[in-house]
């Protein structure tokens, strides 16, 4: 058995449309529907082993697109920008209509 991944379902919300049909549905069925390797297999007609080799495939792909595109590192960092702006809105009396769009800045990257 290997370790679950959970970056891996916050990356199928990225890239999860640039993998085949059959890689996104086994890997949304093992990540976000939590189903194990041996449910998969019966599902699809396959081995456990073949369930496992395509999750590994699909992974790989997932990790590639992120490290040369990095859109869920930049989504993140984002977040993170726009908690920091919130907090320091909080902080300080800035202008409501400021404190409106970090908000809506913040709600956005959510």
């Amino acid at each position: 058995m290997f370790e679950k991944n959970l970056n891996i379902a916050f990356l199928l919300d990225f890239y999860g449309d640039v993998l085949s049909e059959r890689k996104r549905e086994v890997l949304d069925a093992y990540y976000n529907d939590d189903l194990s390797l041996a449910e998969i297999a019966q599902d699809l007609g396959i081995s456990r082993q073949g369930v496992r080799e395509l999750i590994k495939k699909a992974e790989a792909e997932l990790f590639f697109y992120e490290e040369k595109l990095g859109l869920a590192r930049k989504f993140r960092e984002a977040g993170e920008h726009a908690a920091l702006l919130r907090e320091l809105s909080d902080r300080y009396a800035l202008p409501e209509e400021v404190v409106r769009e970090i908000r809506a800045l913040e709600a956005s990257v959510s």
